[in-house]
């Protein structure tokens, strides 16, 4: 009986941090043909989202970017209507799921990819992410639910990271960047390991693994090991090419448009 209630107060509870929140704005002007154009199997897709959820995340990680998932391109033989499922994203109410690249079209978002990556590994990625679908959040420790009610929760800067860690333990359990925390892990692809040194006083560097559940969409925007990629500037910006509205010019502007014109 205990069980069932929490279980269901906390699905109550997801849903009503799923929920979007007003007056989000686009700030990109990519058109879908030419973001798919940019994308390869593994990329992790930033995303600053709209949710009542986003606000408190990002508020804890102290970024612009609360959502992350993997581009898998069309490993999956499944559509949503006419459109492919070539996203792979851990939703806090629904779980692992697979969903359109249209879902995010109206978002701001950045593509983090993954350098140097083998044919082989990048595989092993995309199918580590795949098969954990259907994988979806322990709802009855609803009290790890609680913490992102506040948009800005009083935490001191340092336990914040921590926060974001749900605690029920359950392997099973998949929040955004810890399942594609597990995933770069699985193939021993550094995302902000900690360094450190050999025992026994040898002086080389090695790399100490965080653990999965303390990653954060932001890790992957700070990590020296994913080149960051704006596809608007992928294909040639020129900044003398746009057109400005004129009445959107400064006065020294203006005055200087004036004087090039004649």
């Amino acid at each position: 009986m205990y069980k069932r209630l929490a279980r269901e107060l906390g699905r109550r509870l997801a849903n009503y941090l799923n929920q979007p929140r007003n007056h989000y704005q686009r700030m990109d002007v990519v058109d879908e043909d030419h973001f798919r154009a940019m994308l390869r199997p593994g990329d992790v897709i930033l995303i600053e989202g709209d949710r009542r959820l986003s606000t408190a995340i990002k508020y804890l990680t102290q970024s612009t970017w609360s959502h992350a998932c993997m581009y898998i391109g069309d490993i999956l033989d499944a559509k949503n209507g006419d459109d492919q499922l070539e996203l792979l994203e851990a939703d806090l109410e629904h779980g692992v799921i697979a969903v359109p690249l249209r879902k995010y079209l109206n978002h701001n978002t950045r593509i983090a990819r993954p350098v140097g990556l083998a044919h082989t590994d990048r595989l092993r990625l995309v199918e580590f992410v795949v098969a954990r679908l259907g994988r979806r959040y322990d709802l009855k420790n609803f009290l790890d639910l609680v913490r992102y009610l506040l948009p800005q929760p009083p935490v001191p800067s340092r336990f914040r990271r921590r926060l974001l860690a749900f605690g029920s333990g359950d392997p099973t359990q998949a929040i955004c960047s810890t399942l594609l925390a597990q995933a770069f892990q699985a193939i021993r692809y550094p995302i902000l390991p900690r360094r450190g040194t050999e025992p026994a006083g040898e002086e080389d560097e090695i790399l100490r693994a965080r653990h999965y559940s303390h990653f954060t969409p932001r890790d992957f925007d700070l990590s020296p090991y994913f080149a960051i990629i704006k596809p608007a500037l992928e294909t040639g910006f020129n900044y003398r090419t746009l057109k400005w509205e004129r009445d959107t010019l400064a006065p020294s502007d203006k005055v200087l448009a004036s004087a090039e014109s004649e």
